[in-house]
């Protein structure tokens, strides 16, 4: 029986193998090759109402070796396509730095920058239709998870085979192409919540909220990670548990959340990483006029033109977006996670997160 990890590196290598070929047979045919890239510019990035997620549109842009400004970032593109496919032959993986770096060593093909160097992974992206972490490239790994999930690690070489359950690790594990492409072997969990900041993942272990309310813990570290935003789909998609996300009462915590139900612009030309039935648990800007004894700061102009824009962004367009960013802007206040700890360090607990699963139907 095929696993995950095998039935993708086969997917990816067909898919990297057609790009070659098809390289291959314009240079035969006597010709300069050229290669179609669907467009990311703005105007090509759109909201679906269909699949809640921003997608990209019908708008192709042409990448051509007979173009003397395209040429340099045309063969940078075969260059990773090859590179990608030696990692995932050898079963090696690197970071988006480490694939920077690499580059340095071919004088021919070497990156001026990371961003460079970036935005041609996001370019072989766009050609394969699949993430860069299919392809074994990825940033830096900074989420984390913790609960009563046992899995199996599908990657090879050393781990392949190897169970271990979440509960292990009292730091949590971090969140990486191992446990995002692993088997679910058991899970006694009945619900996944996201927690925007690291202190309050751990104030949540350390009140054992993963056994009072059968969850599994997932620290986001501020914007979740795509392989988090993976894993949460998979969660919610293979073993049914809702999904619930805890962030600061500001606009960044807000659009954490949102992120996670309905994806970003900058990913637009991936699919698969939005989560469209999970919840914004809180804290909602409503939550502030509920508990006013709540420690607030007062928003500054930044926050305040984020609001502004977020209330035009179609993400947004639904009644509950709507009322909580309009009370944002009325009181202009903002609170964090910790603000609770005012009331006592299990307060958060105690009092708060029951009350909001029953409020939202967890």
């Amino acid at each position: 029986m095929s696993t995950r990890y095998e039935v993708a590196k086969r997917s990816v290598l067909e898919k990297l193998s057609e790009l070659g070929m098809n390289v291959y047979r314009q240079m035969a045919r006597g010709r300069l090759p050229k290669v179609y890239l669907p467009s990311r510019s703005t105007s090509n990035i759109i909201y679906d109402e269909r699949s809640k997620q921003y997608v990209l549109g019908s708008e192709h842009v042409e990448r051509s070796a007979a173009n003397i400004r395209h040429v340099k970032s045309f063969t940078q593109l075969l260059w990773v396509g090859w590179f990608a496919s030696q990692l995932i032959k050898e079963g090696k993986s690197c970071s988006l730095r480490d694939l920077y770096y690499t580059s340095l060593n071919f004088p021919e093909f070497r990156f001026k920058s990371q961003k460079e160097s970036d935005d041609i992974v996001t370019d072989l992206e766009s050609v394969l239709g699949v993430p860069r972490e299919d392809f074994k490239i990825s940033p830096e790994e900074r989420s984390s998870i913790f609960g009563d999930l046992t899995i199996e690690y599908t990657v090879p070489p050393s781990h392949a085979g190897k169970r271990v359950n979440l509960l292990s690790d009292p730091d949590g594990k971090n969140i990486g192409m191992s446990i995002a492409t692993a088997e679910f072997i058991e899970c006694n969990a009945e619900m996944v919540i996201v927690i925007e900041k690291g202190a309050i993942f751990r104030r949540f272990i350390e009140e054992r909220v993963y056994e009072r309310f059968k969850a599994i813990l997932i620290d986001s570290a501020g914007q979740a990670p795509r392989f988090t935003r993976l894993l949460l789909r998979r969660l919610n998609e293979e073993l049914g548990l809702p999904v619930y996300i805890l962030t600061d009462a500001d606009p960044w915590g807000m659009h954490i959340a949102n992120v996670i139900i309905h994806g970003s612009a900058n990913a637009a030309h991936i699919k698969g990483l939005t989560t469209p039935t999970a919840k914004w648990l809180g804290l909602w800007a409503t939550d502030l006029l509920k508990y006013r004894k709540l420690p607030t700061l007062p928003m500054n102009e930044r926050d305040l033109k984020r609001l502004r824009e977020l209330k035009k962004d179609p993400r947004y367009r639904d009644s509950f977006w709507q009322r909580e960013i309009d009370t944002f802007l009325k009181l202009q206040r903002k609170a964090e996670l910790e603000s609770f700890s005012a009331q006592g360090l299990s307060a958060i607990v105690d009092k708060y997160l029951p009350k909001k699963l029953k409020e939202v139907g967890g």
